[in-house]
């Protein structure tokens, strides 16, 4: 049986006389895992945990099956991390840095460098590939930190903040890259960001950390299938009945004020059926808006539950 890609068991990290991280526990087997939360909600702290930067101060992790309080060379070579602040040696060119980056991840220097200069082509990098990073541009620093994380070929790709001060076009490129290496099936992938946009165009799994907990965790494909679907109106005339007929149909209603209602609609019923009993009674639709829950509600309900470890 394969291992979960990461696997959290009773996790607890102290960072001095604070408890940052508290008891977590919680198995990731996605292809790609999004890691949400507030400021301070300790999704750095779950990061370099992982990676080995932290020990626990209870429990542990795994990754793949590998502990990371006594298999951190192993994790080192199955894990690709992109840090959400700049870590280059400036005064290298981006090949050298990379080929230095895969070599401390295991692999002989002649690998490494094959490897650097396939990872800075991949990501659009190639005909840059000898500048100096200190030359680079913000967008093109992101891409070099994306060539250094995959250069060796991890199993696990942790990606901090990857969008991290992008304009559009190239958060775009960054996301294609994301869902090209997602689709690939090589690699399995744990995003952070505190972009909820980010996540749900390319995670399959999300966990929200609140003050050190986790306090939701979903299925965003199992979430999709079971959305509800939500129905603002304003409606003029016999808006009993209407609820009533509503209701009949499995609809959940809360009437509001100024002719307003509210509507969860039942499976099955389409907003077609909305408006075919609205004829029927003569009830004039005068405004209907359609929504469904968005990983930006999940987030915001996440944070209103009770702290308490899923």
């Amino acid at each position: 049986m394969n291992s979960p890609v990461i696997e959290l068991r009773n996790l607890s990290v102290r960072l001095g006389a604070r408890e940052v991280l508290r008891d977590l526990s919680c198995t990731f087997s996605g292809r790609t895992i999004g890691l949400l939360g507030p400021n301070g909600a300790g999704k750095s702290t779950l990061i370099n945990a992982l990676l080995g930067f932290w020990p626990p101060s209870t429990g542990s992790a795994y990754i793949f099956g590998s502990d990371i309080r006594t298999d951190s060379k192993k994790i080192r070579r199955l894990v690709g991390y992109m840090p959400e602040n700049d870590a280059f040696i400036h005064n290298m060119s981006a090949v050298s840095f990379i080929r230095l980056m895969a070599e401390l991840s295991g692999l002989p220097s002649e690998t490494a460098l094959e490897r650097a200069h396939e990872a800075l082509f991949y990501v659009g990098l190639g005909e840059a590939r000898y500048r100096k990073l200190g030359t680079y541009s913000l967008g093109m620093k992101q891409l070099a930190k994306l060539a250094q994380a995959i250069a060796h070929g991890p199993k696990l790709l942790i990606l901090d903040e990857p969008t991290n001060g992008l304009d559009p076009p190239a958060r775009q490129r960054m996301i294609r890259l994301v869902r090209e290496m997602r689709d690939s099936g090589e690699m399995h992938i744990l995003l952070c960001s505190h972009l909820l946009r980010d996540v749900e165009e390319t995670c399959e799994e999300v966990v929200i950390l609140k003050q050190g907990r986790v306090v939701h965790y979903s299925n965003l494909a199992d979430e999709r299938r079971s959305n509800r679907r939500f129905l603002e109106l304003e409606v003029e005339g016999d808006r009993a009945g209407f609820v009533e007929a509503a209701a009949h149909l499995g609809c959940e209603c809360a009437p509001g004020a100024m002719h307003r209602l509210k509507m969860v609609l039942a499976d099955r019923v389409e907003v077609r059926d909305i408006y075919r009993i609205a004829a029927e009674r003569n009830i004039q639709l005068r405004r209907l808006n359609f929504r469904r829950d968005t990983l930006e509600d999940i987030f915001l309900k996440a944070m209103e539950t009770n702290n308490g470890s899923l």
